[in-house]
């Protein structure tokens, strides 16, 4: 019998290693100094917020975090030219495996043979991770929490967290993982010192997708430019558009984009099909980010004639988020959502010219 090809976890992406399992970063190098300065000053913030857009590295960032304490153990805080820990390191494999004693990571929780995989981080699931921070780390260091991502916390779970965000126990550190750090909420954005991370330089974002296993790190050029090149800097994204039906999908959403306030519905109810098919989410996140990147280049360009006429475009893309996020927490079907972006989308056309 065949074996299965594993599934991915909710915050990975498809052909690519976790970013728990990544030994490198590429692009965020001030970032790293910003950690490591914090750290060698023996007085560390005890809660990050590591923002920037999915897709950059903020995961891997956290990771690399986590593995750089917890292999120092209970060692005095010194100063270091990197987050690299020693090749093979017993952290670094405990880190990977999420079998670390002093590291608890919340998250959706995966897919089992008998259960789909959450859509949310529950406040059980935070409530039995903070559990660790209740005793002391048998070696005396350091006791790490990653949250990937804070947009994944439902009410209760953030309300949870942020009790013991509010008063931490010694030599605990708590690495907050948000694509929107201003929906975070407030009391524990206050408390958080921030790192914001930037998009991806096109070089950066290069050595990235080349560091990926095959095929994906294998890519022809010309795929690998025009990927890039629609990319906004999300190295998420340009693995996706790798994918030749998921670059045809952008090619559909650009076109249908250029005509606006023109609509061929045929066209339309096509995409529609093509997104509604199972196993589209990331499909249909294409499409979405590339309304969102177009209205944002639209807004951009005619900034000059006031909010308020504009304002027809950014509430499109808002509504066009809330119902996205309700299809994929209530398994609707994508259909209605697509035709009726569309239709929403010729009417804020008309309605800024």
């Amino acid at each position: 019998m065949a074996e299965k090809t594993p599934q991915a976890e909710p915050d990975q992406l498809p052909g690519a290693p976790h970013p728990r399992e990544r030994d490198v970063l590429f692009g965020h190098a001030e970032a790293e100094r910003a950690f490591l300065d914090a750290y060698g000053s023996g007085r560390m913030h005890h809660a990050w917020l590591i923002g920037g857009p999915e897709g950059i590295g903020k995961a891997t960032l956290a990771y690399r975090v986590a593995k750089f304490v917890l292999e120092r153990g209970g060692r005095p805080p010194e100063q270091a030219s990197s987050l690299d820990v020693p090749e093979g390191s017993r952290a670094a494999r405990q880190v990977a495996a999420l079998s670390h004693p002093g590291l608890f990571v919340l998250r959706r929780v995966p897919a089992t043979e008998k259960k789909a995989a959450s859509t949310t981080i529950p406040v059980d699931e935070v409530r039995r991770g903070l559990q660790l921070f209740a005793s002391t780390a048998a070696d005396a260091g350091y006791r790490v929490c990653i949250v990937d991502d804070a947009e994944d916390l439902i009410p209760a779970s953030a309300n949870a967290l942020l009790k013991m965000v509010e008063e931490p126990p010694p030599r605990s550190l708590f690495l907050i993982v948000s694509h929107a750090p201003q929906r975070v909420l407030p009391t524990i954005r206050s408390r958080c010192r921030k790192l914001l991370l930037r998009p991806l330089a096109d070089d950066a974002l290069a050595r990235v997708i080349r560091s990926l296993p095959d095929p994906i790190g294998t890519a022809p050029d010309d795929a690998l430019a025009t990927a890039i090149g629609a990319a906004d800097g999300s190295a998420r994204r340009a693995v996706a558009l790798l994918d030749p039906e998921r670059a045809r999908t952008l090619q559909a959403v650009e076109g249908l984009l250029a005509a606006l306030p023109g609509v061929d519905w045929r066209k339309v109810v096509a995409l529609a099909d093509r997104l509604a098919r199972r196993g589209a989410e990331q499909d249909l996140e294409i499409v979405l980010e590339t309304v969102e990147r177009w209205a944002a280049g639209v807004i951009s360009a005619r900034a000059g004639e006031g909010a308020r006429r504009l304002a027809p475009l950014v509430e499109v893309c808002e509504k066009s988020a809330r119902a996205a996020a309700d299809a994929d927490t209530y398994n609707l079907d994508r259909r209605p959502l697509v035709l009726t972006l569309f239709g929403d989308l010729a009417e804020a056309v008309r309605a800024t010219r």
